[in-house]
């Protein structure tokens, strides 16, 4: 019997140990290959932006613990009823039809766990809505099938952005896995600034997300949505359209570049229009003519003398 026991220890302090490693190894996976999927990956993209971090604690610390109590309530009711009063443990059913205190149980606390989980839940909402004062705003246009991005305070015009060609990817030094999540064009923004992104569509509705930073507004011809992140690291994010819009849905992806404020002031160098040149004078115009400097004013002459008499 103790050999048995030994053996079950040794069973379960493997089973704790094996999911421990693959945790910790998810983990480092998930901080490795921040702002994309991560394969094996247990919980939502690591955080990147107040936003995400707030959904996060929702999904983790309030809708998992309450979810999971209620799971195995639900079930151990089952596996009493069903083993209490089967046809064999009880072969005589109850007469009665109702118990008061139960049905005002069963009422009562369900209102209360939604009133604590509304709680949290308009916290999370009023987060997304209160946006602090923003540095810089994007306005991101959905179409068949790519984003445009407009920078209206740089003065930086709407840049294109599609997929990247799948031949492209090694000739950018970039793994294959960011297929059809790379773009030949990303939105580039400053680190550690509130980014208010407008966003709109063309054609049909399309969704833009990402999930690192808890972004997933729609974006609605006609319409003019708003939502705002605050990226913390530097790095690259990856998302994609998030709602269904076309033949080539899945082919719309949504790259984030998020830099510091010397490169972003450079990229925007880069990106904004060449000074115009000056006109040149229309063929067999005269030249301008060159406006006369006033002379100074001459003396005055002497007043004239009387006339000299006349001789003889």
């Amino acid at each position: 019997m103790k050999a048995k026991v030994k053996r079950m220890r040794g069973v379960i302090t493997s089973l704790a140990a094996g999911v421990t490693t693959a945790m910790i190894g998810a983990g480092a996976r998930a901080e490795e290959l921040m702002g994309q999927p991560t394969p094996g990956g247990m919980g939502l993209q690591p955080a990147a932006s107040p936003l995400k971090h707030s959904a996060i604690f929702f999904h983790d610390a309030v809708l998992l613990p309450i979810i999971t109590v209620i799971s195995l309530f639900v079930l151990g009711l089952l596996i009493w009823v069903t083993v209490r009063y089967n046809k064999r443990a009880n072969p005589v059913p109850a007469k009665w039809s109702h118990n008061t205190a139960i049905e005002i149980a069963w009422t009562l606390v369900p209102v209360l766990i939604l009133v604590v989980i509304a709680v949290f839940s308009f916290r999370l909402l009023f987060q997304y809505n209160d946006m602090p004062k923003p540095d810089l705003t994007v306005k991101a246009t959905g179409y068949q099938w790519y984003w445009g991005y407009e920078y209206p305070d740089q003065k930086v015009a709407e840049i294109t952005s599609t997929m990247l060609p799948e031949d492209e990817l090694a000739a950018r030094g970039l793994p294959h896995s960011l297929y059809r999540l790379a773009a030949t064009e990303p939105m580039v923004v400053p680190v550690n600034k509130v980014v208010r992104v407008q966003i709109t569509a063309v054609d049909v509705i399309h969704s833009f997300a990402l999930p690192a930073f808890g972004l997933k507004t729609d974006a609605m011809p006609g319409r003019l949505n708003e939502t705002w992140f605050k990226a913390e690291k530097v790095g690259t994010y990856y998302g994609q359209c998030s709602e269904l819009c076309g033949v080539d849905h899945a082919f719309m992806p949504i790259e984030i570049k998020v830099v510091s404020q010397p490169e972003f002031d450079a990229w925007v160098a880069s990106k904004a229009p060449p000074p115009a040149p000056a006109e040149a004078p229309a063929e067999g115009a005269a030249p301008a003519a060159t406006p006369a400097l006033t002379p100074t004013a001459a003396p005055a002459a002497p007043a004239a003398g009387p006339a000299p008499a006349a001789k003889l």
